[in-house]
């Protein structure tokens, strides 16, 4: 049956004709007469730029040259990705191997291709834009972002390798069709802390030790490919050397030069050096005696000390002794020397006496006031 249709096309729309079900002509804005049996009619809205348009499979492929005036097509391999710009605004990403049909009408629609088999990396405005575009949900299934602070390296580990050192700074990468993490690896000095070590010297005396060290990671790169936890093994690896330095000492040479069990876990640490780790310093901060092993080297170090104080008080005495004999000695070669050593002991008695008779002179003075006073002290 024959039909006369009139279909208005307006500005913002598109229109599809079927006949008998099979699409004939698209038709821009404007107004048409329809003739014809078994007519169909599909208006669109180009306001939203994506065709969605039925069976667009089957019509991109028998159709192609009917629809390109009208509608862009645009079709991603299995490595590549899309940006897609309305109006030159980025607005989303299409993945690999999509087709998607947009309308050409007020928004200008523009896809920029990227090859995912020869880039991975996205630059971070891109992402930033992504971002305010998808959100930080949506995001996050197709771009992996990476955030590195200023005192660390990060590892990128795409699929199980590792691919790439990123630098401090912010890093987008694509997630298709891969599986892809950031590991981040601290550059900064850090702090070791080995405590309460139960060790036997050598000499069998059980001690607690705590240790402290500081310690950083020099080669992120070889670290991650030798072990597994960097804490953990110099945890063990300063353990392991403490009880090495401590075991072949005896109390009495530990307590005696500390320094030079520090500078032996230092020595022993330095292996480190070959998995890209690297030990600072070392100290042992406190090393802790049993109670009865306390009580017993309190008892050392007093006898030690009053032997000491013995020792100098005869030494003292001796000097003594020795500097009086001089005296004598001198005084008996030298006449002079006498009579100064004399007077001399004479204004320290006089000092004494209130007032003083003197009879025969000097020499009287010498013989007599002397005895006198000796004897009266007797008495």
């Amino acid at each position: 049956m024959w039909m006369l249709k009139r279909v208005k096309v307006a500005l913002y729309e598109r229109a599809l004709v079927y006949r008998d079900r099979d699409l004939e002509r698209v038709l821009a804005p404007g107004k048409y007469w329809l003739v014809g049996r078994g007519l169909a009619v599909q208006v669109y809205d180009v306001g939203k730029p994506e065709a969605d348009l039925p069976r667009a499979d089957l019509l991109v492929a028998e159709k192609r040259g009917l629809l390109e005036p009208y509608v862009q097509i645009v079709e991603l391999g299995d490595r590549e990705a899309g940006l897609v710009y309305k109006n030159e605004r980025l607005t989303g990403v299409l993945a690999p191997g999509t087709r998607q049909l947009y309308w050409r009408g007020p928004v200008t629609v523009r896809v920029e291709v990227r090859d995912l088999s020869k880039e991975y990396a996205l630059d971070a405005d891109t992402a930033r834009v992504l971002t305010r575009a998808l959100g930080t949900v949506g995001l996050a299934s197709i771009v992996g972002v990476a955030e590195v602070p200023d005192t660390a390296v990060g590892l990128l580990i795409v699929d199980g390798e590792l691919r790439e050192v990123l630098k401090p700074g912010v890093t987008a990468y694509w997630k298709f069709q891969r599986n892809l993490r950031v590991e981040l690896a601290e550059m900064r000095l850090q702090t070791m802390e080995v405590a309460g070590q139960e060790i036997l010297t050598r000499d069998k005396v059980s001690l607690r030790l705590n240790l402290t060290a500081l310690w950083q990671v020099t080669d992120a790169v070889k670290a991650r490919s030798v072990v597994s936890n960097a804490v953990e093994y110099v945890y063990k690896e300063l353990q392991l050397a403490l009880r090495e330095a401590v075991s072949s000492r005896t109390l009495d040479e530990l307590l005696t030069d500390k320094g030079a069990l520090d500078r032996e876990v230092a020595a022993s640490a330095g292996k480190l050096e070959s998995s890209g780790l690297a030990v600072r310093s070392v100290g042992v901060k406190d090393v802790i005696l049993p109670g009865e092993m306390k009580t017993i080297l309190n008892q050392v170090v007093e006898a030690e000390k009053v032997a000491q104080a013995n020792l100098i008080r005869r030494r003292e005495e001796t000097a003594a002794t020795r500097s009086l004999l001089n005296t004598a000695r001198l005084m008996e070669e030298n006449p002079t020397l006498l009579r100064l050593k004399e007077l001399e002991t004479l204004e320290k008695v006089t000092e004494k006496v209130g007032s003083l008779t003197v009879y025969g002179g000097l020499e009287g003075v010498l013989k007599n006031l002397v005895p006198g006073l000796t004897k009266g002290a007797a008495q």
